[in-house]
């Protein structure tokens, strides 16, 4: 048998599993996990951590005694996201999509506390939308965001919005504290999908799905936006083709994983 060879860099070496164990985990995990499944000494895991703390790759649950990946994390998977692969995959299903309903559609990763829109396909004769590509919104007041929030663990978004002060507003709508978020959220669960209606742009619902990947964790969502001011839309017929794109794109994201 080769040998293997040893890490030039061990603390480097220790640093990237550590992320990538917790990547592969449903929720936050204790630090004695992390050194057991890793092999790491306990002392070497807790100074490892304190130091990804720092910089926001991981996030401490003091209640829970558990370390879940942090907002920087979430950056890495937006900027992987920016370099194409979900763009490139998404972009002919949202314009099938588009055509399809007839309205506007777009695809979101989250980055944070926001949403990035990494694709959007605007309707014939339908106006332009806050949503275009590179633009970042609230998570919690856009459908994408809900619906890719009610997807991940209930710490993970506890961490992400600990008070008050993290849940900002644009026109005084949404959830305003952690409860109502809460509350919100288990309603997108209960529904499949998740909704806003006015709560990003006056005059605009959307319905969304979110994207999940092989191990269930939020990979984008897919939403559809139209005006809430002209004729009515059946918003369960377009959150359901949104969920069907939605289901699309993990099918095909998963197959060039």
């Amino acid at each position: 048998m080769p040998d293997i060879p040893r890490p030039q860099v061990p603390a480097a070496d220790q640093t990237l599993r550590i992320l990538s164990l917790l990547a592969r985990q449903p929720g936050p995990v204790a630090a004695q996990t992390i050194a057991t499944d890793l092999g790491i000494p306990r002392s070497s895991v807790y100074h490892l951590l304190s130091t990804l703390e720092q910089h926001g790759y991981v996030v401490h649950l003091p209640g829970d005694r558990r370390w879940g990946l942090g907002t920087a994390a979430f950056e890495l998977g937006g900027g992987y996201a920016r370099q194409q692969p979900l763009a490139r995959l998404g972009r002919p299903l949202l314009a099938a999509l588009s055509d399809r309903v007839g309205e506007s559609a777009h695809l979101a990763v989250l980055a944070g506390r926001d949403v990035l829109y990494i694709v959007e396909e605007r309707a014939p004769r339908r106006p332009a939308l806050v949503t275009d590509v590179g633009v970042r919104l609230p998570a919690h007041l856009t459908a994408t965001g809900r619906a890719m929030l009610a997807a991940l663990p209930r710490e993970q978004v506890r961490a992400l919005f600990p008070d008050a002060t993290a849940l900002t507003q644009r026109h005084g709508v949404g959830p305003a504290t952690p409860r109502e978020l809460r509350e919100l959220l288990r309603a997108v669960r209960a529904a499949g999908h998740a909704s806003e209606n006015g709560e990003v742009t006056p005059g605009f619902r959307s319905v969304a799905a979110a994207v999940l990947d092989h191990a269930g964790w939020p990979a984008a969502a897919v939403a559809v936006t139209w005006p809430s001011d002209g004729a009515e839309r059946d918003a369960a017929a377009l959150a359901s083709a949104a969920s069907a794109a939605a289901a699309e794109l993990a099918r095909r994201i998963g197959r060039h994983a």
